[in-house]
């Protein structure tokens, strides 16, 4: 008889754990977790797809469906894409499987990684374990779900503005988005180049921690990509002694924060204290006023720039027309989502002749001072700590047709990733019995110190994962 193994609280560590004692196989254990997504993932669509290949050696993984893996279709979440099925492995992915890592399948996804809510799916939204009625966040909803639902030990996602670390507040998970440069972007489907990065969620900032060394690293094949300083270490600590924590006002205190994200976050500063950390307010100001503006004229201008190369001649289904021009038209007016096409049409406004200067040039210029304000912060502080979303999960379609609500999701997460900085999500308490997350951001290659924090105060806060309903 098979054993029995509780997907909905194993950790990828104590999976890890029970395949070298070998209290389970490869086999069984990637079997519970294909049932486990039989059982749940009809209500939650958090897979695209799932993998009928033979289990590696080690722990199963997720990928979010913009990471490229040869022989399994690869879609973006968008229509454009349906039937790609790339010849080749992203680095990433070539990693994980280097390292035995058993693919499970791909997640859901906002179109070409388009979103907060993962609501701009072409293939259907994502829903939220904690509570079926809302959003898991987005764009990587579908990896944070898995997480959270037990469906999967940890995954892969993407991060733009805050598309990892937001779902995994909503979801109740761990979730980094690393230095930009730390993981290699080969083989992902492309949306802003300058601010894309992959990382990982799981349910404990260890397990974060050991995905983040299988993927990160110099890769020869993306010449952004940087050696890193230092090996990645696994958090141990139970103390804060010595650590500065720095407070930014305006990430604490910005207009539409909820009362229960703001008071759970209060707590958790107030446990740091006590564990031994030096909390003290700081400033931010630039990066809260102009982020949100920033990023939506860098990210949206390199997207018209990325999504050119869809012209259903190279990649996906084409729509024929009478012409070469007609085809294209056709073919990314079916192919494309609202999302998308709201995007290239503004960053191509911001680019073309007479405006380029005006919008695209002159928020890269504010992007500079906003990289500056936070290196000024980070010389006085270990680590900086607000909330890493200013509401809890919000109920599926409240704010579809209000794309300036739905963008304001990323307020909090938007200026660190402009700064090209670490940042890690851990959930720090609930608020109307849904999970707040807390955001730790660090210094460039700052990643060890920021998982010595959060270990030690994911220790203390001793938050369950699991989702109440599915206890």
């Amino acid at each position: 008889m098979a054993p029995v193994v509780d997907t909905l609280r194993l950790t990828a560590e104590d999976a890890q754990g029970l395949l070298e004692r070998k209290e389970v196989s490869p086999a069984e254990l990637r079997a519970a977790y294909l049932e486990a997504i039989s059982e749940r993932d009809g209500e939650l669509h958090c897979f695209l797809r799932t993998t009928d290949k033979v289990a590696e050696q080690g722990v199963p993984v997720a990928l979010k469906d913009v990471i490229s893996t040869k022989g399994v279709e690869t879609t973006a979440g968008s229509r454009i894409l349906s039937g790609y099925v790339p010849v080749f492995d992203a680095t990433v992915a070539a990693r994980v499987k280097g390292a035995g890592l058993a693919l499970l399948g791909k997640t859901n996804t906002d179109e070409f990684a388009m979103g907060s809510s993962t609501e701009n799916s072409a293939f259907g939204p994502s829903r939220n374990p904690w509570d079926p009625t809302r959003v898991p966040g987005g764009s990587g909803g579908g990896s944070a779900a898995a997480v959270s639902a037990g469906l999967a030990p940890w995954a892969l996602g993407s991060d733009t503005g805050g598309s990892i670390k937001q779902p995994s507040a909503l979801c109740g998970n761990v979730g980094l988005r690393p230095t930009y440069g730390t993981v290699s972007r080969y083989g992902i489907v492309a949306f802003a180049s300058s601010l894309d990065q992959i990382g990982p969620v799981a349910k404990t900032v260890r397990d974060v921690a050991l995905l983040y060394s299988i993927v990160a690293g110099r890769d020869p094949a993306d010449s952004t990509t940087a050696e890193l300083p230092e090996p990645v270490r696994l958090p141990t600590a139970d103390s804060l002694d010595g650590v500065r924590i720095g407070v930014p006002t305006e990430l604490n205190e910005a207009e539409g924060i909820e009362p229960g994200v703001r008071e759970a976050v209060r707590r958790a500063l107030e446990l740091s204290e006590q564990l031994g950390a030096v909390v003290e307010e700081c400033s931010l100001p630039r990066s809260v006023r102009y982020g949100l503006p920033c990023y939506y004229l860098i990210a949206p201008a390199e997207a018209s720039s990325n999504l050119a190369r869809y012209d259903g001649v190279r990649y996906g289904p084409r729509a024929e027309g009478s012409s070469y021009q007609e085809t294209v038209d056709r073919t990314r007016d079916e192919g494309f989502g609202d999302e998308p096409k709201r995007r290239i049409m503004l960053g191509t406004y911001a680019l073309s002749a007479g405006y380029y200067d005006a919008f695209y040039g002159q928020a890269q210029k504010v992007r500079t001072l906003i990289i500056e304000e936070h290196r000024e912060a980070l010389a006085r502080f270990d680590v900086l700590a607000c909330p890493t979303s200013p509401t809890v999960a919000f109920p599926i379609g409240e704010r579809a047709a209000d794309p300036l609500a739905m963008y304001a999701s990323d307020l909090l997460t938007i200026p660190s990733c402009l700064a090209g900085l670490p940042g890690l999500s851990i959930p720090c308490g609930l608020s109307e019995g849904l999970p707040v997350g807390l955001q730790l951001i660090g210094p460039q290659f700052g990643e060890n110190r920021v998982f010595e924090v959060a270990h030690a105060l994911e220790q203390a806060l001793a938050f369950d994962t699991v989702p109440e309903r599915l206890r």
